[in-house]
């Protein structure tokens, strides 16, 4: 079975986000440096997918110059595709099951940003396509998530000081225990690292 990474949203609009002095895996670059040198060395297809929001006026805005790879990360090879979407998922306003279908292949792991958000959508959803999935989530970052009746100008303090804010961790527990099971294997980079080409994942 022939694996893709898919690498999501590791792009500089994060760092303008209100929450990023937060977040749960400052060095989320690195990590996903290690997975895309894993899967290359496998053979396998590495995909690069970005989130926009035109009009919006936010860090997603195009206009605004973010919505690019985060410094710091791999450069795409030629033949690596690189994507942008306007929905969380990176199917649905995409051609990346069109990718995927033609390349042959069969699983996806999945890496980047937000755990809980677009690449838990993604995992979710490719599951659903039939695609076996591998999540990495010591390769994703997110940050606290506020309740959704707090005010929107809470600075980060008053973020962290609500008790009703889930952490990052709780983010990163929940999205593991939703995931595993029913839409994803949860893997770790040593988990990733010992699959010979087109095998399966062990897990310890």
């Amino acid at each position: 079975m022939r694996t893709a990474l898919i690498v999501i949203d590791v792009q500089e609009s994060f760092r303008h986000t209100p929450y990023w002095e937060a977040v749960s895996n400052p060095g989320v670059t690195d990590d996903v440096n290690r997975l895309v040198e894993i899967c290359r060395g496998r053979g396998d297809l590495v995909i690069w997918v970005l989130h926009a929001s035109p009009g919006s006026g936010s860090p997603f805005d195009p206009v605004n110059g973010y919505v690019r790879l985060m410094d710091g990360l791999a450069t795409p090879l030629p033949g690596e595709p690189m994507l942008t979407k306007t929905a969380h998922n990176a199917f649905t306003t995409t051609n990346l099951d069109q990718i995927l279908t033609r390349s042959g292949i069969g699983r996806v792991v999945i890496s980047g940003i937000r755990t809980e958000q677009c690449c838990e959508t993604t995992a979710r959803l490719a599951s659903d396509l039939g695609y076996a999935v591998t999540f990495v989530t010591e390769a994703t970052a997110t940050t606290p998530l506020p309740h959704r009746d707090a005010p929107t100008d809470r600075t980060l303090a008053g973020v962290l000081a609500d008790p009703a804010t889930m952490s990052a961790d709780d983010l990163l527990r929940r999205t593991e225990q939703v995931l595993a099971g029913r839409f994803a294997t949860i893997a770790t980079l040593d988990d990733v690292a010992a699959q010979p080409a087109g095998g399966e994942i062990p897990v310890a």
